[in-house]
């Protein structure tokens, strides 16, 4: 190695932004720091969001916000099924009502086959018959 070309290597205290200090060896007598192993999201375990050059910023305008996007995704089919859930239910009611009305008629024309068979006057019959809803 030449001698007087290189810097000298000596005690440096590191200072992380959460805090915390910490003595090591540097070329330089002191270091500031953004992340150390008290609040690194590795080592702690928690989650932080870790914005360096305002890349998370870039990102939301780039994509925009995600999460109310999808928000309305979910509430936008929530509601269709909803719909789809009431059209079933409505048609499921105008079955009904069509196969209680067939029912009915197929009574009342059973009431006159049996009236007109038995010599009955049919117009008696017709008023006696219940009215279809």
């Amino acid at each position: 190695m030449r001698t007087g070309i290189h810097p000298d290597y000596v005690e440096a205290k590191v200072i992380c932004s959460c805090g915390e200090t910490f003595m090591t060896r540097s070329t330089k007598p002191e270091l500031h720091v953004e992340l150390c192993s008290k609040c690194h999201p590795f080592y702690t375990g928690t989650q932080k969001l870790v914005d360096t050059g305002g890349r998370v910023q870039r990102f939301s305008d780039k994509f925009g916000n995600a999460a109310a996007a999808v928000a309305e995704k979910e509430a936008a089919a929530r509601e269709a099924r909803q719909k789809a859930a009431e059209e079933a239910a409505l048609v499921a009611r105008e079955a009904k009502a069509k196969k209680d009305s067939t029912k009915v008629e197929r009574t009342a024309k059973a009431e006159v086959a049996a009236a007109v068979e038995s010599g009955e006057a049919v117009a008696d019959v017709v008023e006696e018959a219940p009215a279809a809803e």
